[in-house]
């Protein structure tokens, strides 16, 4: 199996699930995502899309249905219909992605979205297909970055499936394994370091008294 590339995971805020902050599911030479520090009480989406094929989903010509309104841009559409097809959008759907079958007029979605793409006030979601036979699996979640440490708040668990799965492949990497293996709760980490803190000074005391 092969992570799909161009699967992106974003940051997510208030009406926002697609933020700055990107981590690339693959590398490739034709993207390129800027470094990023996590930082305590920000979200992430978690998006991993896995193929037994090559692991580059192609654009097939079945018709988009997904939208999202392009909220830096603006224009002035020449129709009724496409007027009051982006004047429906930016009532309902201001900020995140819709399906045209949300649209309660089937001419008027048919005609806006059309005239409203040519003057790019809409983002649109691709139908992506891999070769033909090959299987393809999605899992994605969102996350907290909390001080008391990473909580996942939406997904499907695998249920029994975890239990019965084994990955034939395994972390190599020395430092990649201990970071892994960190917590990811800093508050524990303080109290940890507070500990080692008082252990020395009894250990001192326990010194000094020796030497009386």
């Amino acid at each position: 199996c092969k992570p799909v590339q161009g699967v992106l995971s974003h940051q997510m805020k208030k009406f926002v699930i697609d933020g700055n902050k990107v981590i690339m599911g693959v590398e490739a030479a034709e993207e390129k995502v800027d470094e990023i520090e996590f930082e305590m009480n920000e979200v992430y989406c978690i998006d991993v899309v896995i193929s037994t094929g090559e692991g580059k989903g192609k654009e097939c010509e079945v018709r988009h249905t997904v939208y999202k309104r392009a909220a830096d841009t603006s224009y002035m559409l020449k129709t009724q219909k496409a007027r009051q097809f982006l004047s429906e959008v930016n009532k309902r759907f201001p900020a995140l992605p819709f399906s045209l079958r949300n649209i309660e007029d089937e001419q008027v979605a048919r005609v806006g979205v059309s005239e409203a793409k040519r003057h790019e006030l809409l983002e649109e979601y691709p139908v992506l297909k891999e070769k033909e036979g090959q299987f393809v699996a999605q899992f994605k979640f969102t996350v907290l970055l909390l001080p008391g440490g990473t909580k996942k708040i939406t997904g499907l668990g695998l249920g029994d499936l975890e239990k019965q799965v084994v990955s034939a492949c395994s972390v190599q990497d020395e430092d990649m394994k201990k970071l892994l293996a960190s917590s990811a709760n800093p508050k524990k980490q303080k109290k940890k370091r507070k500990d080692e803190k008082d252990e020395v000074k009894e250990e001192g005391k326990e010194e000094g008294k020796e030497e009386k």
